[in-house]
């Protein structure tokens, strides 16, 4: 019985600390992918604001100016 409950209390230990490595492996992943997150929000603003200011330009360029000016 008590080889039982050792060898049970044995098997608990090594699921424990295998989840507990999958566990650091994970949040690795998570924190690695939150960085690349942050610099493709940031990539994606810069390249709205290129964007509309381009678009800004090209209206105004489109706007023809009245005779009398």
């Amino acid at each position: 019985m008590n080889d039982e409950i050792s060898e049970r209390l044995s098997r608990l230990e090594t699921n424990v600390a295998h989840l507990e490595y999958q566990l650091e492996q994970l949040n690795e992943v998570v924190t690695d992918q939150s960085k690349i997150i942050t610099r493709l929000k940031k990539e994606v603003q810069r390249q709205s604001e290129t964007i509309q200011t381009q678009e800004l330009d090209r209206i105004k360029s489109n706007q023809q100016k009245p005779p009398h000016y």
